[in-house]
């Protein structure tokens, strides 16, 4: 690119040539070349000499100016011009002000040329970056056909035309072989600005690579009559897809399997195999649930939606269905449904309930000391806490067949008598283990949790300010190819990860580590974030 040596038509056929191999437009070559001949010109009048440089667009002709600063005293005249003779000039002249001085053409020499075309080079490399980066910025969410240039390390590189992308060795299909020159089909996941250029991220493994085939396949899917609700994968093996009509008429499942199963083999073959169980959406999550454990049959749920988990029986022959091999069918469930779910049997169901039976009621007989019939009845009633039995309205107590009202208010007393002398006991035994006493002042925390986080060495505000979510609720991660729970703190008392990270943040200002200022921002920016999400979302959908 002798763009410097070239007389001036060929400068702008060179720009012309230049524009259209890098898909960007003329001005910013011109623009590039401008740069590479004030730098050169530089080399000629000094290297502290503020050179401006114009190329007409149209004749090729170019002009060279100096740049000069106004200034009160001139200290050095290549760079500075005395605002006495800058008002001579021109009268509305000021300090800080540049005036311009022609300069004469000059002929560059080797050297001058060579760097003006890396000047050139760079700032057209740097041109056609911004191009891609506009180009694929608003395209997330796409699928996209590319072409295998090279692999490295693992990494598979598409030639995408205008622009490279990747499929990192983490976001492929296992056991799919990629080729030189092959075609393939990938989601665009993310694209980012680097120093390096634009990187396009692209994935196979995503799971909205798989709701997007199936808007392909399925005119219903693309046209919104059926929407998919949610996917789960297990890449290159097996997945699970909740989809929903908004027209009664039309059967989401069929819609999505196609004549003879045309429409979902499409997918199938795409991702290699991978098999594709079709779930029908339901707004009731326990229905969903079970929808998504399918084939396995299920005759009970139990579900606790603050704390996302669901307890589900099956029959005994059914068990190992509704797990799956390696617990693959109902780990797909859980991330479907976004459920935590504990399949047990029917006769292990059976068993828990009778042992739960059983421990309330050895808690009631001791704690209100009442034979097992009481106690029983109270349990079959749905009293599972002293703590309900001591607060609950005296006249659900007296709903209770065989219990009159003094009966009822006598063991009403009991309760608060048991409760008041266990607390005697509990905060012995925070003291005992040296819980500070601003803790107790933490709303949302009873004896039983301060002493449990004593044990547990929380032993102050600011421990508990230093603590994170899933240290009090608990956590799950796969270990060795391995779903492993680890259980938090206060896992036992049923905290919720939003209750859990209010105290935490309570914690926080009241150790003075934030304000409550501080807190409403961190709100305010991740609503905002969040919104912004959403609406970026649609615009991808739409």
């Amino acid at each position: 690119m002798n763009a410097v040596s070239a007389n001036k038509l060929e400068l702008i056929q060179i720009a012309d040539a230049v524009a259209r191999e890098k898909s960007i437009d003329k001005a910013l070559v011109i623009e590039a070349m401008e740069d590479a001949l004030a730098r050169a010109a530089r080399t000629r009048y000094g290297h502290e000499t503020l050179v401006k440089a114009e190329i007409n667009p149209k004749t090729g002709e170019t002009k060279l100016w100096r740049l000069l600063e106004v200034v009160e005293e001139v200290e050095n005249d290549q760079t500075q011009m005395a605002l006495s003779e800058a008002l001579h000039r021109n009268p509305e002249a000021e300090v800080g002000a540049f005036m311009s001085e022609p300069l004469p053409p000059i002929d560059f020499g080797r050297q001058a040329a060579m760097g003006a075309k890396q000047v050139i080079t760079q700032k057209v490399r740097e041109a056609e970056r911004d191009r891609q980066y506009e180009d694929f910025k608003d395209r997330l969410g796409e699928i996209i056909n590319g072409i295998i240039k090279r692999v490295e390390y693992g990494h598979v590189i598409v030639d995408l035309g205008k622009a490279e992308a990747i499929i990192r060795r983490d976001q492929q299909l296992p056991r799919e072989n990629y080729r030189n020159g092959d075609r393939v089909r990938a989601y665009i996941m993310d694209v980012r600005r680097e120093t390096r250029g634009p990187q396009i991220f692209l994935s196979r493994s995503h799971p909205q690579f798989m709701a997007k085939l199936f808007e392909q396949e399925v005119p219903e899917v693309y046209d919104g009559v059926i929407e998919i609700k949610a996917v789960a994968r297990d890449p290159g093996s097996r997945a699970k897809i909740g989809v929903f009509s908004n027209d009664p008429g039309i059967d989401p499942v069929g819609a999505c399997v196609g004549m003879r199963g045309s429409r979902v083999q499409a997918v199938v073959n795409e991702l290699g195999g991978e098999k594709i169980d079709i779930v029908p959406w339901n707004e009731n999550d326990a229905t969903f649930v079970v929808n998504a454990l399918a084939p396995a049959e299920v005759t009970k749920v139990v579900l606790d939606e603050d704390l996302k988990r669901i307890e589900v029986v099956v029959p005994d022959e059914q068990l190992s269905l509704a797990i799956g091999r390696r617990g693959q069918n109902v780990r797909l469930a859980s991330q479907l449904t976004g459920y935590e779910i504990d399949i047990m049997t029917e006769e292990e169901e059976s068993a828990k309930r009778q042992e739960e039976f059983k421990v309330r009621s050895e808690l009631f007989m001791a704690g209100l000391d009442v034979d097992d019939m009481m106690a029983g009845l109270l349990v079959s009633e749905g009293f599972s806490k002293i703590e309900e039995i001591a607060y609950v309205d005296v006249d659900e107590l007296m709903d209770i067949d065989g219990l009159d009202e003094e009966t009822a208010e006598e063991l009403q007393a009991r309760a608060k008598d048991f409760i008041e002398e266990e607390n005697k006991k509990l905060d012995e035994k925070r003291k005992e283990l040296g819980v500070a006493d601003d803790i107790l002042e933490m709303d949302g925390l009873d004896l039983k949790m301060i002493v449990t986080l004593g044990e547990n060495d929380v032993k102050s505000v600011e421990d508990l300010a230093g603590c994170a979510t899933d240290d009090l609720t608990g956590w799950t991660e796969r270990v060795d190819g391995e779903r492993k729970h680890y259980d938090g703190m206060l896992e036992a008392y049923k905290i919720t990860a939003e209750d859990a990270e209010d105290l935490i943040m309570r914690a926080r200002i009241q150790a003075g580590w934030i304000t409550q200022e501080d807190l409403d921002a961190m709100k305010a920016a991740e609503e905002a974030a969040a919104a912004e999400g959403e609406e970026a979302a649609a615009d991808v959908s739409a």
